[in-house]
């Protein structure tokens, strides 16, 4: 009895607990609904007080309760956006101001342009036109015209070597200044040989041939043929006035530099030099050559009977070859003093047509300088392989103003005796216009002549392009009388 007593009671129990424990969570909900109901009620009569306050009062009394202030917030976002908005403006802006920029820069620079462009232009005016091909003549290469570019003032100061101006000795008198270029020259004419022939005249005087060019006579007699020019052509070019004057028998030729020195020749009445002088401005005189002690009556009477020289120093120092020469070595050759005695002065026709004369003085060969068959031209990468003999003249000038200076010009074997006369004639004038419109070296120190096929460097009949060459000589001991 007693255990299904305490059976019913523990089952009865539990189920008395579970609702008890219901009542209990019935009893607080409706406690927290009701709090819930008054304290809406509450905040809407809160919001009612709010309509019928100041804005000043209520933003007071939200910062005393510690309320969130929600409507100052909505209005700071509005006023966030109104700031950004410039901000966003600029930035879209300065893409379009930058693009104005460049090209306000652009329309400034168009004008500097158009003068560049100008300029260019005059330039390339100013330009010789490219030599044409003459009948066999090689090509040449064409002038390759750069930019004009703006240059800063170090590069406006800085001026080539060879457009450089040489000094002299004012002690001995200073030689006129020479207008140098920087373009290699060519001989005048531009021609070749072949055209030269077409312009000869021949007339025969008893037993003498004379045969007449446009600037050059050709005189055969006795087994001797020689050439003769007038150097005084090659004067002219570049002076600022030339005055012929005849004085009796003698005929007067006076070249005036931009300087005002003044270089003088005197010829007879047969066109024989006489005498060469510079005249300066401050009227002190240098003689360059005195022709007047003549030899032997005679067209030939210029030909003196000498025994070759006895050569007592190296050959390499008596026969420079340019192209192996330091610029050292060819000032000594050009100052060199003879080999042998001068027993006395002599003239330029007899140091010109006397070999053994000549041989008295050491010679530079310029190997660097050749030429084509039939050709007298000389190619602008030749002309420039000048300049360390220039510089060895200007030295030896600076030293003594009244140096001369014998350009001699050869050729090979191959050809007629005539033709080789001529066309060496003028291979030794070209150089000669090179040393004086490229480096400066005043004309009048210098003075040419060719042998043609008479002094062969390489002994061959062949076509040979060593023999085709020009040599300078150093003769003013010879035509002074020094030793």
């Amino acid at each position: 009895m007693k255990l299904k007593l305490l059976m019913v009671v523990g089952i009865v129990a539990p189920s008395f607990a579970i609702c008890a424990n219901v009542g209990a969570t019935e009893r607080h909900s409706d406690m927290v609904i009701a709090q819930v109901q008054q304290q809406n009620a509450g905040d809407k009569e809160k919001e009612k007080d709010k309509r019928h306050l100041p804005a000043g009062k209520d933003q007071k009394q939200g910062q005393s309760t510690g309320e969130p202030q929600k409507p100052v917030q909505q209005l700071q976002k509005p006023v966030q956006q109104q700031l950004q908005k410039p901000v966003q403006q600029e930035q879209m802006r300065k893409p379009a101001q930058l693009e104005m920029r460049k090209q306000e820069q652009r329309e400034m620079r168009k004008p500097e342009q158009h003068e560049l462009r100008k300029q260019g232009q005059q330039e390339m005016k100013k330009l010789p036109p490219p030599p044409q091909k003459s009948g066999g003549t090689p090509a040449q290469k064409p002038v390759q015209i750069e930019k004009p570019a703006m240059q800063t003032p170090v590069q406006q100061q800085q001026i080539p070597a060879m457009q450089q101006k040489p000094s002299f000795d004012k002690n001995k008198g200073q030689p006129p200044t020479i207008q140098t270029q920087q373009q290699p020259v060519i001989a005048p004419g531009n021609r070749r040989l072949d055209q030269v022939r077409g312009e000869r005249r021949e007339t025969h005087e008893g037993n003498r041939l004379v045969i007449q060019e446009q600037n050059r006579t050709i005189i055969r007699e006795g087994g001797h043929t020689i050439i003769r020019h007038d150097d005084t052509d090659r004067f002219r070019r570049g002076a600022r006035d030339v005055r012929v004057e005849r004085r009796g028998n003698e005929t007067e030729t006076i070249i005036i530099r931009p300087d005002g020195a003044r270089i003088v020749t005197i010829v007879d009445a047969d066109g024989h030099l006489l005498r060469r002088f510079r005249r300066m401005p401050d009227g002190r005189e240098i003689i360059l050559i005195d022709n007047r002690y003549r030899g032997r009556p005679g067209t030939f009477g210029f030909i003196v009977n000498l025994a070759p020289p006895i050569v007592h120093i190296p050959r390499e120092r008596y026969i420079v070859d340019a192209d192996r020469a330091d610029e050292a070595l060819l000032y000594e050759t050009l100052i060199a003093p003879p080999v042998m005695v001068i027993d006395r002065p002599y003239t330029l026709d007899e140091i010109r047509y006397n070999y053994a004369l000549r041989e008295r003085m050491p010679r530079i060969d310029l190997d660097t300088i050749t030429f084509e068959t039939g050709s007298w031209e000389v190619t602008p990468d030749q002309a420039r392989l000048l300049e360390p003999i220039a510089e060895a003249m200007r030295r030896a000038i600076r030293r003594n103003p009244d140096e001369i200076y014998l350009i001699e010009g050869h050729t090979d074997a191959v050809g007629s005796d005539v033709d080789n006369l001529s066309l060496s004639d003028r291979r030794a004038e070209t150089v000669a216009e090179i040393l004086t419109q490229d480096f400066g070296i005043p004309p009048e120190n210098l003075t040419t002549q060719g042998y043609g096929e008479q002094y062969l460097k390489i002994p061959t009949q062949e076509p040979e392009r060593r023999n085709r060459r020009v040599t300078v000589r150093r003769i003013t001991p010879l035509l002074m009388g020094r030793n």
